[in-house]
């Protein structure tokens, strides 16, 4: 027999042995038990879908369409509530990444790249990194609690906001900050203080021009104990499993029937103000939104006077239960450096399905109906926008003249630059 012949005898007489200690009628191995915790998990997931369905009217329950997005956002909270579960330790604290073009939960914001750190109240943390050059890092206080069954979801208000660019850097750029309840005997450097109840600092770095705005680096470490960190227990292994479910079952519905409620209010194909206080919106930050409903050959005209000041801004687009729409490849989000105000400081921006031709589209991509969200930061005037309903063809009648015409090359140009930009952010 040559050597090749018998190495392949030989691994088909193993692959035979193993098959016999896994067939039915082997003997069970002493260690064939279920990992504590994971078959909870698991149940407590199953019916994740239906909770979500629930918040939904009964058309809606029965889209076959809306019923599978329905599964990708319950995927995306157990995705989310996984990486919480892995690596969220306020005793040896990282910046974890959360939602983002893929996990959609929480209609992220297409701007913002989201941290979240787990911190322990009472604990003493040191913060430090490049400082970077975006022009808005704002690192939010949180306490976020589960809500009772059937209740809506309270994370606990507004808090104070910490201002990532007002500290001091060294020669380098770098910037090193101390965080705790009371400030450190002796410490002469910055300092910010933390609420007693906080176990959570929301992290969001938010960039108007995705080319060439540089984002901060953030490292954070806790002080109070010894930086080493002992194997996890078994008990704290299986927490970790048995947490999954009851973030999961908080986080994934919070805000889908949101988007029916404004129908029932009659916000539809106009906006108003909204309050995000009670659900983990920023300090210093005003909202307005509307539902849209819109046919194929329609068209949204919105129309804002730009305040005299403005931090940021920016008009984003959602489908039926509140996902983000997919703003990596299509334009359905714009900001302040992406749609300019016209000549006579009014901002126009069309919504649509079809193309209109002008600079300042933001592309429904396939859903009909959805919400149009708005952010004035930091703003001397938070103008709600007139919002007009015209066919798409009559949209550049109801548009200034020098409106500039974009092409269907440019626009596939346009949106393929901005794909780029995006992707070269770090975002995970």
């Amino acid at each position: 027999m040559t050597k090749t012949r018998a190495s392949t005898a030989f691994l088909l007489a193993g692959l035979a042995m193993f098959a016999s200690f896994t067939s039915a009628g082997a003997a069970p191995s002493a260690y064939s038990g279920s990992v504590e915790g994971w078959n909870e998990m698991l149940d407590g997931l199953r019916d994740l879908p239906s909770m979500i369905l629930s918040q939904l009217p009964p058309e809606q329950q029965a889209d076959p369409q809306i019923r599978q997005e329905v599964g990708r956002l319950a995927l995306s909270a157990v995705t989310a509530a996984s990486l919480d579960a892995l690596a969220s330790d306020p005793e040896h604290p990282t910046a974890v990444p959360q939602i983002n073009n893929y996990l959609t939960i929480g209609q992220p914001n297409s701007d913002t790249s989201y941290r979240s750190i787990k911190v322990a109240p009472g604990g003493v943390y040191r913060m430090r990194g490049m400082r970077g050059s975006m022009g808005m890092v704002r690192i939010a206080q949180a306490s976020p609690r589960p809500a009772p069954k059937g209740a809506t979801p309270d994370l606990g208000g507004l808090r104070t906001v910490f201002d990532l660019n007002t500290l001091s850097l060294d020669d380098q750029g770098r910037y090193d900050v101390v965080l705790s309840a009371l400030k450190p005997q002796g410490h002469a450097g910055d300092w910010w203080q933390l609420e007693p109840t906080t176990n959570m600092l929301l992290v969001r770095m938010v960039a108007s021009d995705w080319a060439d705005e540089r984002q901060p680096t953030i490292s954070i470490e806790r002080l109070d104990l010894p930086v080493r960190r002992p194997r996890p227990s078994a008990d704290k292994l299986k927490a970790q499993l048995r947490a999954v479910p009851a973030m999961s079952r908080t986080i994934a519905p919070l805000l889908v029937g949101r988007v029916q409620r404004l129908r029932e209010k009659g916000i539809v194909n106009r906006l108003a103000a909204a309050d995000f206080s009670n659900l983990g919106g920023l300090k210093q930050q005003f909202y307005y939104e509307g539902a849209y409903d819109l046919q194929a050959d329609e068209a949204l005209i919105i129309e804002a006077n730009l305040p005299e000041r403005c931090g940021y801004r920016s008009l984003i687009l959602t489908n039926e239960i509140y996902e983000t729409t997919d703003w990596y490849n299509n334009q359905s989000s714009l900001n302040g450096a992406q749609a300019k105000a016209d000549d006579d400081g009014v901002l126009r921006i069309v919504v649509s399905e079809q193309d209109p031709g002008v600079p300042n589209w933001l592309d429904t991509s396939g859903y009909p109906r959805g919400v149009i969200q708005g952010r004035w930061t930091e703003c001397s005037s938070h103008p709600v926008p007139k919002v007009t309903k015209v066919p798409v063809g009559e949209v550049r009648r109801m548009l200034p003249e020098s409106t500039p015409v974009i092409s269907p090359e440019e626009r596939e140009r346009l949106v393929r630059e901005r794909r780029s930009a995006v992707q070269q952010r770090v975002l995970w």
